[in-house]
């Protein structure tokens, strides 16, 4: 017999669009069309999964990136229970250490993160890095990726000391993945010259900040949203130097 919520959530799955909702804004009318049948679909499914495997896995998928277009639009009051039910059925469906527990858990400490509640989410954070070190080994680029979310995390906690090392690490793994005109490593090194500067440190930050810009400049054009915020960091690093424009025309 035909269960018809395995072919809803099934056909729903099909239907979505590929590839990561904030990088694919092209995607953002589908999604926005296909939501309201998302959630009627997944409100027939218990949070432990149920017992159809597929079912589970389909709906927290569903959940997941439907959660993640409601992020793109600053709905982040609307996402975050999608984000819990997402990691609910996850958990139930492939054990608590599951790489997918991981991006599940990631996600969900983004979202409180947006929500102004960092402390919420760090022990999410920490435990999808402790997942994914476990699974994919301690230089996995996914585990870059934790890496540098926990760091936002703990910047966002007032706690740049303790975010600091997981910058570097962060960019080291990159380094060595990835090459060094690549837009990961100007994100990472962004990323490492903002807390060096939160640390009182603009001296050691205008180089990196120096050479995020010149990567995404190259990468993405001169007036590509990445390079202004490139600008505006090496702005502040360069006032705090005493500099105000140093000679880059930024002010």
């Amino acid at each position: 017999m035909v269960d018809p919520l395995a072919v809803t959530v099934s056909l729903l799955r099909d239907y979505a669009p590929g590839g990561d909702v904030f990088s694919s804004p092209e995607s953002w009318p589908r999604w926005s069309i296909l939501l309201s049948h998302v959630l009627t679909a997944v409100d027939h499914v218990p949070n432990d999964g149920g017992n159809d495997p597929d079912v589970a896995r389909n709906c927290s998928f569903l959940l997941d990136r439907a959660a993640t277009f409601l992020q793109t639009q600053g709905r982040y009051v609307e996402a975050r229970p999608l984000f819990e039910r997402a990691l609910a059925i996850t958990e139930a469906a492939q054990g608590p250490d599951h790489p997918t527990v991981a991006i599940r858990l990631n996600n969900l400490a983004l979202i409180l993160q947006d929500l102004g509640d960092p402390a919420a989410a760090r022990p999410l954070a920490e435990r999808a890095l402790t997942i994914d070190e476990a699974a994919q080994g301690p230089n996995h680029p996914t585990v870059a990726i934790r890496l540098s979310n926990l760091a936002l995390i703990l910047r966002g906690l007032g706690d740049p000391a303790a975010a600091r090392p997981l910058a570097e690490r962060t960019l080291t793994i990159d380094e060595a993945v990835y090459e060094a005109d690549h837009p990961t490593i100007a994100r990472d090194l962004n990323n490492l010259a903002v807390i060096l500067r939160d640390l009182g440190e603009p001296a050691a930050a205008r180089p990196l900040a120096e050479r995020a810009l010149t990567i995404d400049e190259a990468v993405h054009g001169p007036d590509h949203p990445a390079v202004a915020i490139d600008l505006n960091n090496l702005a502040l690093i360069l006032q705090d130097l005493g500099e105000p424009d140093g000679g880059t025309g930024v002010s």
